[in-house]
C-alpha cells in the first residue's frame, strides 16, 4: 500500500468539506477467478487469493486511517466476487435497494447483503429489476447517475427513483472493459458540482457524453492509461481519493484540484473485474436524506 496522504495547496480547488463516510466491505476469503463474466476474467490464469486478501486489508486500513466507518459483511464459500461490495446494493437514506445480479453465477449475493441490510436496520426494498447495486448507480449531490448496456436494466433507472427517491440521469456504457458505471465514472466530491466527478469519455455513447459535459463542465477527464487499470474505482470522502497507484495522471490531476491522495493497490482483485470502489458499498443512513 502507498500509505503517503498528499495533499494539494489549499488554494488549488473549491473550499470542500471532508465526512467520515460508512462503508460496507467484504473480506476476499473465497477470491478466486473460476468463470468468465466480463473482459478481464481469466479462469485459466490461477489468482493469488493471499494476495488478494493482503491487498484487501491495506484498503481497509486506509479507510480506518481516514477515520470511515467501516463495517464488515461475512464471504460465503462459493461466492468469489462477493468481495465486490458496492454491487450488493444501493443505499440512500436509511433505504436499501437491493442487487438483482444479471449473471447466475452472482444471483445468490443480493439475498446475502439484502439479509446484512435487514440486520443492520435498514429500509429494504426488493428490486425488481436487474441492477448491480453501486456499481452502476451513484449519488451525486441529490442526483442519481444509473449506468445501463451490460449489466443494470434500464428500467432498474425508473425503479431506483421511485424507491431511493431521487432524480436518476441515465448513461449508456459502451465499452465491455466498463461494464459497470463506477469503473468509467468516479464521484470526487459527493456534494455534487460542476467538478464533482470524473469519468472516461469513450466509455459513454454520444448523447451520454454530452449529458456529461452539461452536468459537470470542469470534470477530470481521465485518460484510457489510467482508467485501463481502473483508475476510475476509487472512493472519495469529498477530500481525499482513495485510488489506484498506477493511475499515476490521474492522482496528479487529483493532486492540482486540491484533493489528498492515498494510493492503494489492488491489482490482484482487478483481475475479477473490480477495484477499490468495487470492494466499497457506501451506507447512507436516513439523517442524510434530503
Amino acid at each position: 500500500m502507498t500509505s503517503m496522504l498528499e495533499r494539494g495547496p489549499a488554494d488549488r480547488g473549491p473550499r470542500r468539506h471532508s465526512r467520515a463516510p460508512q462503508v460496507l466491505m467484504c473480506r476476499p476469503a473465497h477470491f478466486t477467478v473460476s468463470y468468465r463474466i466480463n473482459p478481464w476474467m481469466r479462469p485459466e490464469q490461477p489468482t493469488d487469493t493471499r494476495l488478494a486478501l493482503r491487498q484487501w486489508q491495506d484498503l481497509y486500513a486506509a479507510y480506518r486511517d481516514l477515520g470511515f466507518d467501516v463495517r464488515l459483511i461475512d464471504p460465503l464459500p462459493g461466492l468469489p466476487d462477493m468481495v465486490y461490495a458496492a454491487n450488493g446494493g444501493t443505499v440512500v437514506g436509511g433505504v436499501a435497494l437491493t442487487a438483482r445480479f444479471r449473471y447466475a453465477e452472482r444471483a445468490a449475493e443480493g439475498p446475502a447483503y439484502a439479509a446484512w441490510f435487514r440486520a443492520a436496520g435498514f429500509d429494504v426494498h426488493e428490486a425488481a429489476a436487474v441492477n448491480e447495486g453501486e456499481g452502476d448507480l451513484l449519488l451525486v449531490g441529490d442526483t442519481i447517475y444509473a449506468g445501463t448496456g451490460f449489466r443494470t436494466d434500464p428500467g432498474a433507472h425508473a425503479e431506483a427513483a421511485r424507491v431511493l427517491g431521487r432524480e436518476v440521469v441515465s448513461l449508456a456504457l459502451v465499452d465491455p472493459r466498463y461494464y459497470h458505471l463506477d469503473t468509467a465514472f468516479a464521484v470526487l466530491d459527493p456534494a455534487g458540482g460542476p467538478g464533482s466527478v470524473a469519468y472516461l469519455p469513450s466509455a459513454f455513447d454520444d448523447a451520454s457524453q454530452e449529458v456529461l459535459r452539461f452536468r459537470f463542465p470542469d470534470a477530470v477527464i481521465v485518460s484510457e492509461e489510467d482508467a485501463s487499470v481502473l483508475g476510475l474505482n476509487c472512493f472519495s470522502d469529498g477530500t481525499v481519493v482513495v485510488h489506484a497507484p498506477q493511475a499515476e495522471k490521474f492522482a496528479a490531476d487529483l493532486a492540482e484540484r486540491g484533493f489528498g491522495t492515498v494510493g492503494v493497490d489492488t491489482s490482484e482483485l482487478r483481475r475479477g473485474g473490480g477495484g477499490i470502489k468495487c470492494c466499497t458499498l457506501e451506507l447512507r443512513p436516513a439523517q442524510e436524506a434530503s
